[in-house]
């Protein structure tokens, strides 16, 4: 399956390549467009109504999914709906990956969602994360630029978990806070990852979190009372 990503890092978006037969499925609203001879269809996917009612209710994703097959070869155009930047990850066992990160996998690959338990509930992502199993090409998407951090046996790295995209299975990860409780509130930095290797870990350069934390104040009062 050949790709290629465009426009990036700012406003990525994936053009992949279909040979006949061969599928995609992407999240809802990902598609930009397609060539004549693609076929979609939209399902639920894979597992069944209960897992994926618990991917959508708890993992924040879209419920259904689409599926592009070529009928003939042909290319299909795939975009996140925030400005950033797409990676690809050839899967082989388990990636985890943040909620509004997964764009796109071939139908081998398994969605599911994995109970965090207290650590990302306090660190405020959520309290599941995406699980992906199998063996195959996994599109990801970023919140501005994505970079890719390779950790050796035993490295540590701290991640604000705001900037989480993604990391492989094998990387051990627990959420603490920045320094003392006064760092924790005023610091502007709440809770932080820590991963430690092997494994790779994805984040992104911006955090939707303290975007809306800046925007919101900015926007003007609906108070009607006067």
């Amino acid at each position: 399956m050949e790709y290629e990503i465009r426009n990036r890092p700012s406003f990525a978006a994936v053009e992949i390549d279909l040979n006949q037969s061969e599928t995609i499925m992407a999240e809802a609203g990902a598609m930009v467009s397609h060539e004549d001879g693609i076929a979609i269809e939209t399902n639920r996917g894979g597992g069944g109504l209960m897992k994926n009612l618990k991917r959508s209710v708890l993992g924040g994703e879209s419920f259904f999914r689409n599926t592009f097959t070529a009928e003939s070869p042909g290319s299909v155009t795939l975009a996140p709906p925030l400005p950033g930047d797409i990676t690809q990850y050839d899967l082989d066992g388990t990636l985890f990956v943040q909620s509004g990160s997964y764009l796109a996998a071939t139908p081998e690959i398994d969605v599911d969602t994995k109970f965090g338990g207290g650590r990302s509930f306090f660190g405020g992502e959520g309290l599941f994360l995406l699980e992906l199993t199998g063996t195959g090409p996994v599109f990801m998407s970023s919140y501005g630029a994505v970079e890719e951090r390779g950790l050796a046996a035993g490295e540590r790295f701290v991640v604000d978990t705001g900037h989480i995209v993604a990391f492989e299975g094998g990387v051990n990860w627990d959420v603490t806070r920045v320094g003392g409780l006064k760092s924790t509130l005023f610091s502007g930095e709440g809770l932080v990852a820590e991963f430690q290797g092997p494994g790779r870990v994805w984040l992104q350069t911006r955090s939707q979190d303290a975007f809306l934390s800046w925007l919101i104040p900015q926007l003007p009062s609906t108070n009607n009372s006067n």
